[in-house]
């Protein structure tokens, strides 16, 4: 089961459509959804749990609470929308496509990719486009 909340003026219309683009991503990757919990929030919302759970004090675009066990995803996924939107600013891009971008991030973050090296990094944005163009299309 896929939720979404919303910690801020931000809203999804269409979360059915986004319910299930997020259910073909886990499952392409060989995994079984079981709760996921979109929270999208404000910069200021995020910081503040950046820094009580992680010990971070910057800003950051999502943080994800990996609740996974085995190949059963679950997490918490939280998403600051000031964040995306001055990042699709900078990377030149619409707001949606690098919405969808962060959520498939988190995604892919439980299923095991990784970002923490140049060659990691350059999978995870190969992986982040292939699901990016996922979205309505049917399995």
């Amino acid at each position: 089961m896929i939720e979404f909340h919303f910690k801020s003026d931000f809203l999804i219309s269409n979360t059915s459509d986004y319910s299930e683009w997020v259910n073909r991503i886990v499952h392409s990757e060989g995994y079984i959804l079981d709760q996921v919990d979109y929270i999208f929030c404000t910069d200021e919302y995020l910081l503040e749990l950046n820094m009580q759970y992680l010990n971070h004090d910057t800003l950051t675009d999502i943080i994800t609470f990996d609740y996974t066990d085995g190949n059963r995803i679950a997490a918490d996924i939280f998403i600051s929308t000031e964040r995306v939107k001055e990042n699709a600013e900078l990377f030149g891009v619409d707001f949606e496509t690098e919405l969808k971008r962060v959520m498939s991030h988190g995604i892919l973050h439980l299923t095991g990719y990784g970002d923490k090296n140049d060659a990691d990094k350059e999978v995870m944005r190969n992986k982040e486009e292939e699901k990016i163009k996922m979205f309505h299309v049917e399995p």
